[in-house]
């Protein structure tokens, strides 16, 4: 086959229209699973302090008739404390760019706007998981607030050796150790010791390959059932975990340490905020816009004899 002669085709012609889709396509992970899960509270200083405390251990308690009542020691409350941390982006967009006529968004700035702000509680997710003691910070140096490794002591469960627990406070960070895999008795250890200790945890939050280990734990919990023929699916899922020391959902998470695992009560965790997530116009000072996403706050770790860890997990 050939064309007939002087045939003027779409490769001749010019002025040809491009086609391109009204829309942008972007499947980067933008969830927080734990920031989203707690409670926000008030901050009125960039160091935010509270108190905790704790029952002495059941005694024998029985007393003679007309005894003479003496008091019982008392303990003083734990004072602690993090500071706020400042996480910020911005964004600069020129002033011939907002007349362009653009695919996929009609204005430019809202959108490079919504973008840093879901790139900024990512980094604020981040944060809360890292293995990060506080940094008080200068002029010199940015303040950062303590990560959830940095307030857990009690219930630790260790799978590898060598490592060292954090003191509790948030003045240091957890010490890695060697890695070993993650497994059914580990989990099953933390939530019984949370569950001596008082606490009532409701939430897992582990990496992808941690919790393609948890899809194997043995158990009522470990649901593999191939549903009607018809449906021609597999159900592979574990969404909630029951054990006699609580019931917990298991949340996968892309911004913690792959070799953390978590066992968290998300009521004894909040966010103290300074300054909430704020949009602001910056001076102009050329041709072109400013805008600045900006959230000051810190993590609170109300007791944390009420969650727990499994460290020094395996990654691959």
């Amino acid at each position: 086959m050939a064309q007939p002669s002087n045939t003027f085709d779409s490769y001749d012609a010019n002025g040809i229209r491009e086609d391109l889709e009204n829309v942008i396509y972007n499947i980067s992970p933008e969830e927080t699973p734990f920031y989203s899960s707690l409670k926000k509270v008030s901050a009125s200083n960039t160091y935010h302090e509270w108190q905790t405390d704790t029952l002495r251990a059941s005694a024998s308690n029985a007393h003679i008739e007309g005894d003479d009542t003496t008091a019982s020691a008392m303990t003083a409350t734990s004072r602690l404390g993090n500071y706020t941390q400042i996480f910020k982006n911005a964004v600069t967009v020129p002033d011939t760019d907002e007349g362009l006529d653009k695919a996929g968004r009609s204005a430019e700035m809202a959108y490079q706007t919504l973008k840093i702000a879901k790139e900024q509680k990512l980094d604020i997710e981040k944060a809360l998981f890292a293995n990060n003691a506080r940094v008080v910070g200068s002029a010199t140096a940015a303040r950062e607030l303590a990560g959830a490794p940095s307030w857990m002591t009690t219930n630790i469960t260790n799978t590898g050796t060598s490592g060292s627990d954090a003191t509790g406070d948030g003045t240091d960070a957890r010490t890695d150790g060697t890695q070993t895999a993650f497994t059914q008795a580990d989990f099953d250890s933390a939530m019984q010791s949370i569950w001596e200790n008082g606490g009532r945890p409701d939430s897992v939050y582990l990496s992808a390959y941690q919790m393609n280990i948890a899809l194997g734990f043995t158990g009522n919990n470990n649901q593999r059932s191939a549903v009607q023929a018809g449906d021609k699916k597999v159900v592979k899922s574990l969404d909630v975990y029951v054990t006699p020391w609580g019931t917990v959902e298991f949340t996968p998470t892309r911004e913690n340490r792959s070799r953390d695992v978590f066992i968290m009560q998300n009521d004894m965790w909040s966010c103290a905020a300074l300054r909430p997530t704020k949009n602001t116009a910056l001076a102009k000072t050329g041709d072109s816009t400013k805008r600045q996403v900006l959230t000051e706050l810190t993590l609170v770790c109300k007791n944390e004899k009420a969650s727990g860890m499994i460290v020094d997990c395996s990654t691959s």
